[in-house]
């Protein structure tokens, strides 16, 4: 049973796999990054000083000011300006996959196979005529 392992763990699709795993865990980190430290703050300050990480509502009607004060209280809260930043994370994180998968799909493209002919010429009159002709129609040859 080791042996079988190991020869599916040294096929090269598995390896690839583990190693775009890693890579998408941190590039994930990047784009998180990205939106916590560098979109959403000034996002934030056009929405006269948003914090989108600190937006919540608290579900038993208690005012908290900041989410830790929120939480190290016990109450329950719908943490939304995270999900958000999540979403926004998301989006980014799937367009940049997107266009990923649209370069190695045009590097790998095949060409596609060149389209039977449609016509072809009479041997006596050189007329184009429809590839199933058999006799052509415009000087009457018998076609083989």
């Amino acid at each position: 049973m080791f042996k079988e392992f190991k020869e599916f763990a040294m096929r090269g699709n598995v390896i690839d796999l583990a190693v775009g795993v890693i890579i998408g865990a941190a590039f994930g980190k990047i784009v998180s990054s990205l939106v916590q430290d560098l979109i959403m703050p000034p996002i934030g300050m056009l929405l006269k000083g948003a914090n989108f990480s600190n937006l919540f509502i608290t579900l038993d009607g208690r005012h908290f000011d900041h989410l830790e004060d929120a939480q190290k209280a016990g109450a329950p809260t719908l943490n939304y300006g995270i999900f958000l930043n999540n979403v926004l994370d998301f989006l980014i994180v799937a367009f940049c996959v997107f266009l990923l998968v649209q370069q190695v799909n045009r590097w790998t493209r095949k060409p596609e196979p060149a389209a039977a002919p449609a016509t072809k010429e009479c041997p006596q009159c050189a007329m184009s005529i429809p590839i199933q002709a058999k006799r052509c129609p415009h000087c009457t040859t018998q076609i083989a």
